[in-house]
């Protein structure tokens, strides 16, 4: 019963870090501009030739 226990409470901390992560990249604006993003790689880049 104490294995199942652990097992609970490292999956609920383990969630827990997961939503964190999320929730602080939410908040830092890595999801501001995904379309601007996946546009930019089919722009010809003059400065590269």
């Amino acid at each position: 019963m104490n294995g199942i226990a652990l097992i609970i409470a490292a999956a609920l901390a383990f969630g827990l870090c997961a939503l964190a992560v999320l929730l602080w990249a939410l908040s830092s604006g890595q999801y501001d501009d995904p379309d601007g993003d996946a546009a930019r790689i089919l722009l010809d880049d003059p400065e590269a030739r």
